[in-house]
């Protein structure tokens, strides 16, 4: 594997969401991740061919977590490695003899990587949720919506990708830097309701100076501000724009010729009647005639992309945003480097198809791993 985390092994035992986004952003910058599947587990990256963009790039064995020869397997592999990912609920990986200090005295070294929304302890611990859960106990949520209409969630981006996988991916690297620099392994708890707080510091940290209302739909960002929003073209089609800063502002009326809007947009009394008139506007035309006059500007403008057109936007095909593995479209490996190139994504084809491969090299003979096959310890 090519990319800056060329060298480090991660154990990832399989999930949804979060963990394998965490494992992804690992394997994608050169990582080796081998991912624990279970037989007749799913959804995801279940038995059978895959088409998971989360679980891109890795090498992929199965084995059955409750049988001690499975636990014996998960043991072996983490006494050589740097880290492992896990998103079971407080408690499950101790009950199967896999927990943090069982293995942290396999391998002092080891970080600990936990994945959970509500994190290892507080009253919701042991709670069933998802995303919405998370990022609405965080207080995220709280501010996605428009005014006079109820909290809207942004799919499940803020929770189990960015506060979450994302996150745990940070945990995971700084950790394992401390490591190598100490000797000492640890866990990590990662709960998206934590992360999702901490990718709002700026807005608690607006709401803090008294710069930010506790309501929806009345901010600077949060579509309270005109100059700050999405707006319907002539042909049903939609365009963003965001010129905060003056000179920005200042730029769009000058190349739309708009002469009836205030020249202080940041004068909160003008909102209602310049949202109105840039609604109006906006309408006179199409998105592609938009797109000609104020695309390249400094104006803060782009145009509302569907899952459909993004990849075949100029700007996104100049910088491979997306590619295309094995006849799909999937976002290309972010950030880039200019040193330590990453290699383009693969796709496994089959969950456990390199079971009998990673078993080998822990020292299995082939008779052994025939048996662990035959017993339906392991599949492969």
């Amino acid at each position: 594997m090519a990319g800056p985390l060329a060298g480090l092994r991660i154990i990832e035992i399989a999930g949804i969401g979060p963990g394998p986004f965490c494992g992804m952003m690992l394997a994608d910058h050169g990582a080796e991740v081998i991912r624990i599947e279970r037989p007749g587990d799913g959804p995801g990256f279940a038995p059978g061919v895959s088409d998971d963009i989360l679980a891109r790039s890795r090498r992929s064995i199965m084995v059955d977590l409750k049988s001690p020869e499975g636990v014996a397997i998960i043991r072996d592999l983490c006494r050589d490695a740097d880290g492992l990912i896990e998103g079971f609920r407080p408690g499950v990986m101790e009950r199967l003899g896999l927990g943090p200090d069982a293995l942290l005295q396999d391998n002092p070294r080891l970080v600990y990587g936990r994945m959970t929304g509500w994190g290892q302890e507080g009253p919701y611990a042991h709670t069933a949720g998802h995303d919405i859960n998370y990022i609405a106990l965080s207080g995220n949520l709280h501010t996605y919506g428009r005014a006079g209409q109820k909290p809207t969630p942004p799919a499940n981006a803020v929770g189990d990708f960015g506060g979450g996988g994302m996150m745990l991916a940070f945990g995971m690297v700084s950790a394992i830097l401390h490591a190598r620099q100490s000797g000492q392994g640890q866990a990590i708890d990662c709960a998206m309701v934590d992360g999702a707080a901490v990718l709002a510091s700026m807005i608690w940290s607006f709401y803090g100076n008294g710069n930010w209302r506790d309501e929806r739909g009345a901010n600077l960002l949060d579509t309270g501000a005109p100059f700050y929003d999405s707006y319907e073209t002539a042909d049903g089609k939609f365009i963003a724009i965001g010129p905060v800063e003056p000179q920005f502002y200042r730029e769009l009326l000058r190349l739309v010729e708009a002469t009836d809007l205030p020249s202080n947009h940041f004068d909160a009394r003008t909102w209602p009647e310049m949202g109105a008139s840039l609604d109006q506007l906006f309408r006179m035309r199409t998105r592609e005639e938009w797109c000609a006059l104020l695309e390249g500007s400094d104006a803060c403008f782009a145009p509302v992309l569907s899952l459909a057109e993004a990849p075949l936007h100029p700007h996104n095909q100049q910088r491979g945003t997306f590619l295309h593995v094995d006849g799909k479209v999937q976002p290309a490996p972010a950030p880039r480097y200019t040193r330590t190139m990453t290699e383009e994504p693969r796709m496994s084809q089959v969950a456990g198809e390199d079971t009998e491969e990673v078993l080998a090299s822990l020292g299995y003979e082939a008779a052994d791993i025939a048996d662990l096959q035959a017993r339906g310890i392991v599949g492969g």
